[in-house]
């Protein structure tokens, strides 16, 4: 690298987010996720003896797995390839593993390729990659923020060993913006700041576990923060504006709402708006749902959980009164986990709508009910012998499937019809029970 590239690379890494300038550099700088890749785990000692395998990590975002991929490509002196499945294809991973196989062959340095929400890739990109990780030419860990059982084919899957890092806690996150405020190269250890007490442990807690929203709340809480004179005049102020930078916590609040981030998903907030929503659905006020249902989006939240609670709703509140809104919140539920937000909502919008003004009836959820408080009584209640299952002689001579009538072969026949009708489905100890009012 001549001197003009690097005098670049350094001054692109000095402008580039608080969040990524402080990113660890080593593992006792990570924090969080002791279980995982604390002293003494299983994947430290992999990483210790240098027999990293091909992975994945999976967890919320903002948990490390970025931090965690660089880190043992770090430690293991391995070639660092970030790669992103929203923007990368198969021509430019051809590529990659190209200049894998020439580096591990004339340094003998083996290549860690990161790729970025991996459940992004379709399958003929998944399956690209399976002969190279299979024969050890690359190292692939993959990011997924969705459950890899679902978004990871099986051949690439059963490769990899699978990771899983939890939402980091408040503790954690604050100790890590502590760190920015003070690291001097890094942070903002070189500027004037007056931080009011518990500011860092109010951000901590709105990020609800992602520190990088946590790290990029600071900096623009920073950048926004009102500057004063020094009132102390040899104080020393090495930004060498003179002037002092106060963060307070009402400033914070107030860039908090105006950048939406002050939706606590975790907390009261979130379950008061997902029960308006709901309420607001079980009670046909269309206008009602759509607005809970935008402030819910428009804040951040992740649109496949308001689909989910769509699609019980459907069930619960409208049942059989109207078959088709199931129809319809599944659909929109597909839509959100393919498209995501925010081309999404109005698909989400779509089944808010449908639900709101169709029929209700809880039918179906009473019954149900009724029919979990019988199994908790008693849970074993056997099959009765007409509807078994006899697949072996042994079973048919012990009365597997004996006097079963088969409805169809009864329909011309109004003798076998009347026997057909009177032919029990319900355990002998719940004959006669009516859960389906």
């Amino acid at each position: 690298m001549d001197l003009f590239a690097y005098k670049a690379k350094q001054q692109l890494k000095k402008e580039a987010p608080l969040a990524d300038r402080v990113r660890a550099e080593n593992f006792s700088e990570f924090v969080g996720q002791a279980e995982l890749a604390g002293e003494g785990s299983a994947l430290r000692r992999l990483i210790d003896k240098d027999e990293v395998p091909s992975m994945i990590l999976w967890g919320p975002p903002g948990t490390g797995k970025t931090t965690l991929a660089r880190l043992i490509a770090k430690v293991t002196k391995s070639r660092f390839v970030p790669m992103s499945a929203t923007s990368a294809g198969v021509a430019e991973l051809r590529q990659v593993v190209a200049e894998a196989e020439e580096t591990l062959k004339f340094n003998g340095t083996r290549t860690i390729v990161f790729i970025d929400e991996i459940h992004r890739w379709n399958k003929a990109q998944q399956d690209a990659f399976l002969p190279y990780v299979e024969d050890g030419t690359v190292i692939l860990i993959g990011a997924t923020t969705e459950n890899p059982s679902f978004e990871i084919n099986s051949a690439l899957l059963s490769r990899c060993r699978v990771f899983v890092l939890k939402k980091l806690e408040t503790v954690d996150i604050e100790a890590l913006l502590r760190r920015a405020v003070r690291d001097r190269a890094r942070g903002y250890g070189g500027l004037d700041l007056e931080i009011e007490e518990g500011v860092l442990g109010f951000i901590a807690g709105v990020a609800d576990g992602d520190a990088r929203a946590a790290l990029n709340t600071l900096e623009m809480a920073v950048k926004s923060a009102p500057e004063s004179a020094s009132a102390d005049a040899a104080r020393p102020v090495d930004s060498g504006s003179g002037k002092v930078i106060r963060l307070k916590r009402d400033d914070v609040a107030r860039y908090l709402k105006r950048s939406h981030l002050l939706y606590d998903k975790g907390g009261e907030e979130h379950y008061n708006l997902i029960s308006a929503l709901h309420k607001s659905l079980r009670g046909s006020d269309a206008d009602a749902a759509l607005y809970w249902l935008g402030r819910m989006l428009e804040a951040g939240e992740d649109p496949l959980y308001v689909a989910r609670r769509l699609v019980r709703f459907a069930s619960e509140d409208v049942g059989l009164a109207d078959p088709q809104a199931l129809v319809q919140a599944t659909a929109a539920f597909n839509a959100a986990h393919q498209l995501g937000m925010p081309e999404c909502d109005v698909a989400l919008a779509q089944a808010a709508a449908y639900l709101a003004r169709a029929p209700k009836s809880n039918s179906l959820y009473a019954a149900y009910g009724r029919v979990k408080q019988d199994i908790a009584q008693d849970p074993n209640e056997p099959v009765p012998l007409h509807l078994r299952n006899a697949p072996t002689k042994l079973m048919k001579e012990l009365g597997y499937g004996r006097d079963y009538i088969y409805n169809p072969d009864a329909a011309h026949d109004s003798a076998r019809q009347a026997k057909a009708k009177a032919q029990a489905y319900l355990p002998e100890k719940l004959r006669g029970r009516k859960y389906l009012a």
